[in-house]
């Protein structure tokens, strides 16, 4: 089980939700959004039971994606685990890096 994460711009989540759900062969949609979207108002990255975790699941792989708001800031901290082929690891591990560009 692999895990790794970063940052990213709030403002990003939907489009890095959107990739990460395309590598793990998950069809993100207008309800995955929505969901996403309101749970993580309600997030707080300095409380440990302030992270939202939501699940990618495809038909080969699943991910567990936990996001929580930065204090005071426009960040999302990200971290994505599961069984990660070395591919997907690499992918995964890149993303936030991506998102927090700009």
């Amino acid at each position: 089980m692999a895990e790794v994460g970063g940052w990213i711009w709030e403002r990003n989540l939907r489009s890095f939700l959107e990739l990460l759900s395309h590598y793990v062969g998950h069809g993100f949609d207008v309800t995955d959004w929505e969901t996403v979207a309101l749970a993580v108002e309600g997030t707080d990255d300095e409380r440990p039971d302030g992270w939202y975790s939501y699940p990618l699941v495809g038909e080969q792989r699943q991910v567990e994606v936990r996001l929580a708001r930065a204090v005071g800031g426009d960040e999302l901290m990200v971290t994505v685990k599961g069984p990660l082929t070395p591919e997907l690891e690499v992918r995964a591990d890149t993303l936030p890096a991506a998102f927090a560009a700009g």
